[in-house]
């Protein structure tokens, strides 16, 4: 027995003898195996991106410190993208005998990274590249879906800074033709996930210095970051007047995000924060928009084919705050948005008070009373159009006007000046009341024009408050069927509203402060429904610097008003969507075209359900008109010169 013991301690130590020989061997040759391995990889990047790397120097220092010198990579043909003069990188002991190796601490010393386009061509294009065709077969063979994506960018996100480290003269650049931006980090120290630095922000000849601090986890896959001036001037975004036209800037921004996973749904969830807000783009505003504060507290899940922001997310700005719901889901080839707010019972004057500086205009100083509630769904199944279903109400209670604030919004109710303007130029300006020669009142306009314009325009006018929530439906499944903005589905009362109370700029905005003008004037009965109505038809444009029915019945039939027949009556309701159009209604003969028959026996048919003519009379209707007016001698002009355009085609072709 005491030999067989010997005989076990004697192999015992001969084995400890070769490990201790081999990790011997290991460490001594363990530089050697590392600079194989590094070329190795390196030069498999190389020949699939076209790139050239290069470094000075790299070897272990102890068993789990890498140090790396003179570190650079330059696209083939193109400016150098990244240099690092040198890095010191200690990874986790315990985990490099496993897969993932986590990186304990880091000191880098002068990072350099440019991104520069010169035309078309720049040094990051490789970044996009095709893969190897066989990565990329792979990478189709196993289809990754949103929760997956997101994962992996995630863990880069959290993987971009070590537990603990020094990043001293960071300096990231972004640079097109003549124009560039330079971040950079003169000192970033990390010390236990919790990092601060000061940023410097070069835009051309503008210099902003940033203070930034936060944490960032891996483990618990949190991240936290509050970024401020470093003076009391505000942070200005760069490249957003180049890129996009726009500007936009704040005083502080505070963000968080926590991560976590459940039943193959990723969850994120955290709040931004954000003062002295400044944005100005001319799509949204001709003017700076000032948000004074603005708090976002959300929860997004992220499954397999769809993307869901959570009703218990909230958004705040200033007094206002809601719960949205928005879902964007791919079915096969085709998407699913859905969206929804349901805002209970709030103050009014939350609403109207928190309305964000230079957004709109025309309710600036608003002061409100009583309570409002609003309801919106939007729901589109882009396989089924027809199917979309759209709702949107604001309610009122007890709702009062204490003050009016910028503007008047009871001025139609008397007499006032109108401006007309002509692709965002002022052409005309005119009293809409008795003073003005050419304003005729609602009882001395055809009731025969009146219905026929209501029918062609907002068949419900008198039964509605500004909306038709079905009419903007049907627009949606238009535009969603052609592909196109094709129909808007405004009111009489949006369209008044635009024309009297807000700019010709086109902008999102406007559509907003339209909707909110257009709301407050029919609910309050600011100014009656037959006076909105009598306002429009006087200022309506019917044709080249023609305003108002008083002009439309001269131009074209030399009549007043009230002397309009009912095919006379259905021609001018026929061109007010394309008034300065007018000239392509008629053949060269001075006959109205064929297309307008469906649309004469559409309103006809109205005009007799509604008792204004019989169904025999409707029957007989015809597009025939006659032009005695000035109208005449324009379409007359036009079709001669459309007859000689023709000739000589002819003529050429002969």
């Amino acid at each position: 027995m005491q030999r067989y013991q010997q005989i076990a301690l004697k192999s015992t130590v001969v084995i400890g003898c070769i490990i201790i020989i081999g990790l011997t061997g290991l460490y001594l040759s363990r530089n050697k195996i590392i600079r194989h391995l590094v070329e190795q990889r390196l030069q498999q990047v190389e020949q699939a991106y076209e790139l050239q790397i290069q470094y000075e120097d790299i070897h272990l220092n102890g068993f789990n410190e890498i140090v790396l010198n003179d570190f650079s990579i330059v696209p083939k043909g193109q400016d150098t993208l990244l240099h690092l003069q040198s890095a010191n990188i200690r990874l986790r002991f315990q985990t490099m005998i496993t897969k993932k190796i986590e990186i304990n601490d880091i000191k880098v010393d002068g990072l350099y990274i440019h991104f520069i386009k010169k035309d078309s061509t720049a040094n990051y294009d490789w970044l996009f590249m095709q893969r190897h065709p066989k990565v990329q077969q792979l990478k189709h063979a196993k289809k990754e879906d949103y929760a997956q994506k997101a994962n992996r960018l995630l863990n880069l996100i959290f993987g971009f800074l070590p537990a603990n480290g020094e990043l001293n003269r960071v300096c990231v650049t972004e640079q097109k033709d003549n124009n560039f931006v330079t971040i950079t980090f003169p000192s970033l120290q990390i010390n236990n996930n919790h990092f601060h630095s000061v940023i410097k922000v070069r835009e051309d000849t503008l210099i902003q210095y940033w203070i930034t601090h936060g944490e960032l986890n891996h483990h618990t896959r949190t991240l936290q970051i509050e970024m401020y001036p470093k003076e009391g001037q505000a942070i200005s975004l760069p490249s957003i007047s180049r890129r996009f036209d726009a500007k936009a800037g704040f005083d502080t921004l505070s963000c968080s995000l926590t991560q976590s996973n459940d039943n193959r749904v990723l969850s994120l969830s955290g709040r931004a924060k954000v003062s002295g807000l400044t944005v100005y783009h001319k799509a949204l505003s001709p003017e700076i928009i000032n948000l004074n504060q603005g708090q976002l507290s959300y929860q997004i899940n992220i499954s397999g084919q769809a993307i869901e922001l959570d009703s218990m997310t909230t958004v705040t700005f200033n007094k206002l705050d809601f719960h949205p719901y928005v879902r964007i889901e791919k079915q096969e080839e085709n998407w699913h948005f859905t969206s929804s707010v349901n805002k209970t019972w709030f103050p009014a004057d939350d609403l109207f008070s928190s309305l964000p500086k230079g957004l709109f205009s025309n309710l600036k100083g608003i002061k409100t009373s009583g309570n409002l509630a609003y309801r919106f769904l939007l729901d589109i199944n882009f396989a089924s159009p027809d199917s979309l279903k759209f709702e949107s109400e604001l309610k009122e209670k007890d709702f009062r006007i204490l003050e009016y604030g910028a503007t008047n919004l009871r001025k139609m109710s008397d007499e006032f000046e109108y401006t007309a303007y002509e692709n965002g130029l002022p052409v005309r300006t005119f009293p809409v009341g008795p003073s003005w020669e050419h304003f005729t009142p609602l009882n001395e306009i055809s009731p025969l024009l009146q219905m026929s314009v209501l029918q062609s325009e907002d068949g419900a006018f008198y039964y509605h408050r500004g909306f038709l929530p079905d009419a903007m439906r049907e627009a949606l499944i238009h535009d969603l069927k052609v592909k196109r903005f094709a129909r808007g589905g405004s009111t009489i009362s949006m369209q008044l509203v635009k024309n009297v109370f807000l700019t010709r700029n086109k902008n999102f905005a406007r559509k907003l402060e339209e909707a909110l003008i257009v709301w407050l004037i029919e609910t309050q009965r600011l100014t009656s429904k037959e006076r909105i109505y009598e306002v429009y038809l006087n200022i309506v444009e019917w044709g080249p610097m023609v305003y108002g029915i008083h002009e439309a019945a001269a131009f074209y039939f030399s009549k007043r008003p009230s002397q309009l027949t009912t095919e006379e009556s259905i021609f001018l309701a026929s061109i007010i969507p394309k008034p300065k159009h007018f000239r392509n209604s008629f053949t060269t003969d001075m006959k109205l075209k064929e297309n307008l028959e469906e649309y004469y026996r559409l309103i006809a048919g109205r005009l007799a359900k509604k008792g204004l003519i019989s169904e025999s009379e409707a029957a007989g209707i015809q597009p025939d008109i006659q032009l005695t007016g000035p109208a005449k001698d324009i379409i007359k002009a036009y079709s001669s010169e459309k007859e000689e355009e023709e000739n000589e085609t002819d003529d050429s072709y002969e």
